[in-house]
């Protein structure tokens, strides 16, 4: 088993105070049987791929490569491509994908802020028929695809996509996106193109005559191309608190936290407590590592149902 938790932490001083008052008693018990495996991964919550886009990226290509990538350079677009069974070209992975979120921006006198994509409620008529409205500036006849796979989920291919950093959407949800606006000149030509073509919109004008917000801008990432890959089938990603993190509802986020602990934690402590291997990979918004059940003798097995060791969560999910 390996277990996998995104959003583990959050960088915010709210998220750092709640931790130290939260008990997750079979996180602790579990992080006391297992040891750090393999290298920390990530930087600072500035970086373009967030921990858990590296941590994934090294179970598809390995951990060396995934570290060795530029910044901003995972074609997490590709492999969402591959889930769905798309390929550009014919299997020509040389073309590169990219993912295009459908978004409201709210300007404010002194930033702009980055909605949460279900903030639209966006219905799958109105997503695709907004996808339909932006499909003049990726044409078929030169070269480009488009593929709508949820209304909050549109993944377009072409070979000039190759190599152009972007931010993770993750990064700029609920935040400024000033420090993550895209510096490739392809992406901020597209991004600027695609709101111009959403200005006044028929379509927009009636949801705001309904008192919804408008589509007016797409983020766009994961641009890359990348072989063919799969991730482990004993991978199990849990991603329940990531949508409370990103807004904020701290609440909801430490009784996903309690959840958890409750449900898959408590099975891989049970797997762990009785010698099965287990891999459990924390992710926060810095940096993501990852745990395994080192060899036990038969004393230490002893002495650990004796006297179970147990971690300080607080002390190792802040330090993500």
């Amino acid at each position: 088993m390996h277990l996998m938790i995104p959003h583990a932490s959050s960088a915010g001083e709210a998220g750092t105070a709640l931790l130290a008052d939260l008990p997750l008693p079979r996180l602790s018990l579990l992080l006391g049987l297992l040891q750090p495996h393999g290298a920390r991964l990530g930087s600072d919550e500035y970086s373009f791929n967030t921990p858990l886009e590296l941590a994934l990226a090294g179970l598809r290509s390995g951990a060396a490569a995934a570290a060795q990538a530029q910044p901003g350079t995972l074609p997490t677009a590709a492999w969402l491509a591959h889930s769905h069974g798309l390929s550009a070209a014919g299997q020509d992975w040389a073309w590169a994908w990219a993912l295009l979120t459908p978004l409201h921006l709210s300007v404010g006198s002194d930033q702009i802020t980055a909605l949460a994509p279900a903030a639209l409620n966006l219905s799958e008529a109105e997503s695709r028929e907004f996808f339909a409205t932006l499909g003049e500036l990726w044409p078929a006849d030169e070269g480009w695809q488009a593929h709508w796979i949820a209304p909050t989920q549109w993944l377009i291919a072409h070979p000039k996509l190759a190599g152009l950093a972007s931010a993770s959407l993750d990064r700029v949800v609920q935040r400024s996106v000033d420090a993550w606006m895209p510096q490739a000149r392809g992406l901020r030509t597209l991004q600027n193109e695609v709101q111009m073509l959403l200005h006044g919109q028929a379509l927009n004008e009636a949801r705001e005559a309904r008192g919804a917000l408008p589509l007016n801008s797409v983020w766009i990432s994961g641009c890359g191309a990348a072989q063919t890959s799969t991730l482990p089938a004993d991978l199990q990603l849990e991603e329940r608190l990531r949508e409370p993190l990103l807004n904020g509802d701290w609440a909801a986020w430490a009784e996903a936290w309690r959840a958890l602990d409750a449900g898959p934690v408590a099975q891989a402590l049970a797997l762990a407590t009785s010698g099965q291997p287990v891999q459990l990979t924390l992710c926060g918004e810095r940096h993501a590592q990852s745990y395994t059940l080192p060899p036990r003798t038969p004393l230490r097995q002893l002495w650990q149902r004796l006297l179970p060791p147990q971690a300080d969560t607080a002390r190792l999910l802040g330090s993500l």
